[in-house]
């Protein structure tokens, strides 16, 4: 198929662009393969350059002759076009919203970019899983990297290479594999250095309703635990859910095949809750007419917040059964490819000190989304405006980059990176030039090419002056374990998303200086927390004075 065959009108004259608290401009739209593009003659005017990838629904209004398209995007966008006469209107109309929803994945921009900067780096090896594993060869000897998946054949949506315990054979591997979802065995997510507990994940086992069970199964997670140790399953359905699953041929770990193993229900949100709750959110961020009242109470109606406490409380939960409950961790919800791994990299932001800097960062995000089998081209092929049925949509990773946001704002001064990070990656996993994001799996991604064929978003993050544009210049490295409030008055929206299409630029500058004033009380407040601190040690040091009787 060629794009020139969905372009009815390639170039209209004379239109018209609005956007949200910048000067309107006239100029000349025109239509390519992967790019809506605005241009006009004027000196010091910003050209408009649109990924049709990151156009989630377009409206049509008519006045004479005079056409209306307001284009709505996966970041959240609302553009407005005035284009003179009513059939380039349409033509522009059905062009946009063909080239917008194009089914061949090798068809989309990331395969044509052509980066305009030097690759330093190769972001496709920047985090690797064999060079994850030499870092935790410097503190156990008790795992292994298997390559029982080398061939994708055991489960589609695990990496090639996983770390299991080194006792485990490759076969066990395989017969636990038969007995989970999706064929998702426990693989290590995490090892806390401090007491060498680790968290594991997986999809929910295959007992059904004749309670069966698999031996190898159950060796492979006892052999994670240490001698007259007990763990904990963190299932992120409510019981009355995995029950339900049971009868669909899924299930949950019983006590009497796994005694060493204690079990918690912390119901997390599936996927079209979710999707609805987002869709609610944005309609009342967008919202401007009510009363103050009336705009609070839709916000607290979509439920956003609701999640995000939902998903940080589990995540502390499994934080908190690591590091001061000296346990291990085994985390799964029903397919272990979505509320999953919310819970499992959010609980090492608060675990891990090196997951707070900027290459821990994307390393948490391959490790745990990408080559943990995230299903980024389903889960983010629609955000809040498209008008078609939800099926696969959710917005997790958002709900993920959010709960981060959420601690960053906590810690200021705990993490490298800033939210600008946070907000580039919710760009670039619904519409983006890098192939990053692109595909369900590792096993999409290789079938696709993409490591070969496409440039990786983390090439273009690990250029110097990106690094400096989205480094924290308040950081100050933090060893110590992190624990976020999850208190309602905590919790707050995340306007750098949500409400930053909807502000003035003075409104986003004020709110920044405030930012910025509250960070540096936090800071002084945090010196001398610190210097009180020092003080008690000096004195629990020395020795008491002398009693005279």
């Amino acid at each position: 198929m060629e794009f020139a065959e969905l372009i009815k009108t390639p170039r209209v004259d004379g239109v018209v662009l609005h956007r949200p608290f910048m000067p309107t401009v006239e100029g000349t739209l025109c239509l390519t393969g992967h790019h809506l593009i605005l241009s006009s003659r004027q000196d010091n005017t910003e050209e408009l350059w649109l990924l049709h990838s990151n156009i989630d629904s377009i409206e049509k209004r008519f006045l004479g002759s005079l056409g209306t398209i307001i284009v709505k995007c996966k970041d959240l966008r609302m553009i407005q076009l005035d284009i003179p006469g009513m059939e380039e209107c349409l033509n522009i109309g059905s062009s946009i919203e063909a080239l917008s929803t194009l089914d061949s994945v090798s068809l989309m921009y990331p395969y044509f970019y052509r980066p305009m900067f030097e690759v330093i780096e190769d972001g496709w090896n920047s985090f690797l899983p064999e060079d994850a594993f030499k870092d935790l060869e410097a503190m156990t000897d008790e795992w292994r990297l298997s390559e029982v998946n080398r061939d994708f054949r055991v489960c589609t949506t695990y990496p090639p290479l996983v770390a299991v315990p080194r006792n485990v054979d490759d076969d066990t591997l395989r017969k636990a594999a038969g007995f989970r979802h999706g064929g998702r065995f426990p693989v290590l997510s995490y090892y806390h250095k401090k007491n060498g507990m680790v968290m594991m994940r997986s999809g929910q086992p295959l007992t059904g309703t004749n309670g069966r069970r698999c031996k190898e199964d159950e060796r492979l997670i006892n052999a994670t635990l240490r001698p007259g140790k007990r763990g904990y399953v963190i299932d992120t359905r409510t019981i009355s859910v995995a029950q339900q699953a049971k009868a669909r041929g899924g299930g949950f770990e019983t006590e009497a095949n796994y005694p060493q193993w204690r079990r918690i229900h912390k119901a997390i949100e599936r996927s079209n809750v979710l999707q609805d709750s987002l869709v609610k959110l944005v309609e009342a961020c967008n919202d401007q007419s009510h009363s103050m009242d009336r705009w609070l109470s839709k916000l607290e109606a979509s439920n956003w917040q609701t999640h995000v406490k939902e998903i940080l409380t589990t995540a502390c939960l499994a934080a908190q059964c690591i590091d001061r409950e000296g346990a291990s961790v085994l985390v799964h919800g029903t397919e272990g490819t979505d509320s999953t791994l919310q819970v499992t990299s959010l609980a090492q932001i608060i675990l891990d000190p090196a997951c707070r800097t900027i290459q821990g960062f994307q390393g948490l995000v391959e490790r745990e989304w990408l080559q943990a089998g995230h299903p980024f081209a389903q889960r983010c092929s629609m955000s809040a405006y498209s008008n078609s049925k939800p099926r696969h949509e959710a917005p997790g990773f958002l709900l993920f980059l959010d709960c981060v946001w959420q601690v960053l704002r906590q810690f200021p001064c705990s993490f490298q990176f800033t939210e600008q990070l946070l907000v580039l990656l919710f760009e670039h996993a619904y519409a983006s030039q890098f192939g990053t994001f692109l595909g369900n799996s590792a096993a999409e991604r290789v079938r696709l090419s993409l490591p070969e064929k496409t440039v990786s978003l983390w090439s273009w993050v690990n250029r110097p002056q990106e690094i400096d544009h989205l480094s924290n210049p308040l950081y100050e490295p933090n060893s110590l374990v992190i624990w976020p409030s999850v208190a309602p008055q905590s919790l707050l929206l995340w306007e750098g998303v949500f409400l930053r299409w909807n502000r003035s630029p003075r409104c986003q500058e004020e709110a920044h200086e405030e930012m910025v004033h509250i960070i540096e009380y936090n800071k002084e407040l945090q010196n001398k927390v610190n210097s009180l601190r020092r003080q008690l040690a000096q004195l629990e040091t020395q020795e008491p004075p002398l009693q005279t009787p």
